[in-house]
């Protein structure tokens, strides 16, 4: 009887071993959705810093005219992400990457590209405002100068059509000549937004745009996200998760290097698909 029991015993363990075998594995990858029309395509993106990797086989699809943002506890790579979409990591000496960012369907890491003109398509607003030390007028008309315009009426639309678009034309119109060092924070950020926008770039990156203002310059560039995505394709950094539920259509959740989920902004703080997701957005972590 004990070797009956003995046998039976064995026979279980070896019918729940096949069990876990044969069963599916979990499906660890990254959720993202079905982009119908991209203008950017991050495909298997690896990149490190030396022999420190930063980022992990990320593939992701940005849509077009939408505001996309990307968060995640400090350090998880959202900034480096956000940079490779205009090469800045190209001005770190030890920075190597492999895989393909494709904008409009063209590989910007391919050897052939002219990094001066992919920076021209996809401007860029950085954490801290850097207004030259010139004056408002100067400081939006000087994308449009490198590129060879000089004629004082066309520089004059540009200038105007480009505060307007970053809703600082009525604040500043009257002191055009004044230094861009005597405006308040929020206005300063709204400069630099007019000086991006005035080469009229496809794509606008914005790495934390909002984290040294005050609540109300933060609502007035909150707005003003808003109103760009009708013109522009808005990728946006931001640790501020209330604020990435108020200004974006889709939101990337990354952690450690890796893409965790990327879905409708909705779904991603109503209903995500990960665990790690709702663990984060809930501020069980981070």
């Amino acid at each position: 009887m004990a070797t009956y029991e003995v046998r039976q015993e064995i026979m279980s363990e070896i019918e729940e071993k096949v069990k876990t075998e044969t069963a599916p594995k979990q499906d660890n990858s990254a959720i993202k959705p079905n982009i119908a029309d991209p203008v950017v395509e991050v495909e298997d993106l690896n990149l490190s810093y030396g022999n420190k990797q930063a980022l992990y086989n990320i593939s992701l699809e940005i849509p077009k005219n939408h505001a996309t943002a990307f968060i995640g506890p400090s350090g998880c790579g959202k900034s480096t992400l956000l940079r490779c979409f205009n090469r800045l990591n190209d001005l770190i000496d030890s920075c190597t990457v492999s895989g393909e960012i494709r904008i409009n369907g063209d590989n910007i890491y391919d050897h052939a590209v002219d990094i001066t003109n992919l920076r021209k398509r996809v401007g860029m607003v950085f954490q801290k405002s850097n207004p030259f030390p010139k004056s408002i007028y100067e400081n939006v008309a000087y994308g449009a100068r490198i590129a060879g315009i000089n004629d004082k009426s066309q520089l004059d639309e540009i200038v105007e059509k480009s505060l307007n678009g970053a809703a600082l034309w009525e604040e500043v119109k009257d002191r055009l000549d004044e230094s861009a060092l005597g405006m308040s924070g929020g206005q300063q950020q709204r400069l630099c937004i007019a000086r991006a926008i005035a080469v009229e770039p496809h794509i606008l990156l914005m790495d934390e745009p909002c984290s040294a203002l005050d609540p109300v310059a933060t609502g007035k560039i909150e707005d003003l996200i808003t109103q760009l995505k009708e013109n522009y394709t808005i990728v946006i950094v931001t640790h501020n998760m209330q604020q990435a539920s108020r200004v974006s259509d889709y939101t990337a959740f990354m952690y450690l290097g890796e893409l965790v989920e990327y879905a409708k902004t909705e779904k991603i703080f109503l209903n995500p698909a990960k665990k790690q997701t709702e663990d984060y957005v809930s501020g069980k972590f981070g």
